[in-house]
């Protein structure tokens, strides 16, 4: 991902923006890959009612530093599930006029959008089962593990 991210923005300014916590592992090593100067930015987002399951309703914890506007910017999630938490994201970001806004994520879960979110660029696609590891959690738990791996029943 990160070779073709640096060509797609070769010769343009780009703000890379990771959604925590999940996303912390993902783009660190992503922008590790990226070969052309980038500057960063973070926002904090809750969605999820229970612990595997998104509430639908999205709350921005923690907003931009960096004002967008005329920007290209890369939106840098963990996993694409349902699409709620991204598609109120990418509305949100729209409305403050970026020259672009396109999403890099490191999973994308097949069959379980609720809207249509569209990523531009994908590390996997993935079945829909419940993954935990790299950044992504269950309960705030299994964000350390280096890999990504599914959650047994019986450990939930």
């Amino acid at each position: 991902m990160g070779e073709e991210i640096s060509r797609d923005y070769h010769g343009e300014r780009l703000l890379v923006v990771g959604v925590l916590r999940g996303a912390f592992m993902v783009m660190a090593d992503l922008a590790r890959h990226i070969s052309i100067p980038v500057e960063f930015d973070f926002m904090a987002v809750s969605s999820y009612g229970s612990s595997t399951k998104t509430s639908g309703v999205v709350r921005i914890l923690k907003d931009l530093d960096e004002e967008i506007a005329d920007r290209h910017v890369l939106l840098v999630e963990d996993i694409v599930d349902s699409g709620l938490t991204l598609d109120y994201l990418l509305r949100t970001l729209r409305l403050r006029n970026p020259s672009s806004i396109e999403l890099a994520t490191l999973l994308l879960k097949e069959g379980t959008r609720q809207v249509p979110v569209e990523a531009r660029y994908v590390g996997f696609r993935i079945a829909p089962e419940f993954v935990v590891g790299y950044g992504l959690d269950f309960d705030h738990l299994y964000r350390n593990q280096p890999y990504v791996g599914g959650l047994d029943e019986h450990a939930r």
